[in-house]
């Protein structure tokens, strides 16, 4: 089956490839198909996920799997969240996003929060979600230097105080919010759901 990856992310796509290698699947990334970009205007991760998966398969006519990931603060009442990619705005970096968020959880009681992914999969047969949750904690500095995003400020709960920015990838995806929500995608798919 060829499964078209909205995503440009070469973090993501990795992330994503390494996860299905051992299913009889032919990636391929909407970047590689010159489809065009989709606006993620939606309020929700859900509604982003859907709306680019959509687009893919329209444009592609190959069944197709989008994701949007956020990050959520408890003490910033879940944000930057659906605008985790656009926090510090949006021509902003990921290196101005961090920055952003540790000025403003400075001082902050609570550092508790949680990166959330919803993957969108969309075939001939309508659109379907899978959800993935990880809970941890915002470092007060970054530290390490792998991944990408937000990866050098969040420490996993499920972790051993490392941020996923100190962890290999195989490390990562075993706990990671994309991790689970792949995990329930791959599910789905071998039980022909």
């Amino acid at each position: 089956m060829r499964l078209v990856l909205a995503t440009r992310n070469p973090g993501k796509i990795a992330e994503l490839a390494a996860r299905l290698a051992d299913l009889d699947i032919d990636l391929v990334s909407a970047a590689d198909l010159g489809a065009p970009e989709v606006e993620e205007d939606a309020d929700t991760l859900a509604g982003n996920a859907e709306k680019k998966a959509r687009a893919l398969l329209d444009f592609t006519g190959s069944p197709s799997l989008a994701d949007d990931t956020g990050l959520e603060v408890d003490a910033l009442d879940g944000a930057p969240g659906v605008r985790s990619a656009r926090y510090a705005g949006d021509d902003a970096d990921d290196e101005d996003n961090r920055r952003k968020l540790l000025a403003d959880i400075a001082g902050a009681p609570s550092r508790t929060a949680r990166f959330r992914t919803v993957l969108a999969y969309a075939d001939a047969d309508g659109v379907r979600t899978f959800d993935g949750v990880c809970e941890g904690l915002i470092a007060t500095e970054e530290s390490g230097t792998a991944g990408f995003g937000y990866d050098s400020l969040f420490r996993p709960a499920q972790g051993d105080g490392r941020t996923f920015a100190e962890m290999t990838a195989e490390e990562k995806n075993r706990i990671s919010h994309r991790g689970r929500a792949l995990d329930a995608f791959v599910r789905s798919l071998r039980s022909g759901e």
